[in-house]
């Protein structure tokens, strides 16, 4: 099921999309799709990491040195 939203765009994004559109005979929507799927997976990652720092931060406990997580998980030289 496909759902509809609505975007503004700055008029020099617009004109690219546009531009891009044309030039390769695919709708400005599949493109904008593209763009969706390959920074939306980077963008979850980066504000969960975020969140999850904060979370650690607020928490006062220790960090682990990473020697101690290569040792934990046998990775250490």
């Amino acid at each position: 099921m496909a759902h509809m939203h609505s975007v503004q765009l700055p008029d020099d994004i617009s004109v690219r999309l546009t531009t891009l559109a044309k030039a390769t005979k695919r709708t400005k929507s599949f493109f904008l799709r593209e763009a969706l799927e390959r920074s939306l997976e980077d963008l979850e990652d980066a504000y969960l990491a975020e969140t999850a720092y904060e979370e650690f931060l607020k928490s006062g406990k220790d960090p682990i040195p990473l020697e101690n997580v290569e040792i934990d998980l046998d990775l250490a030289d």
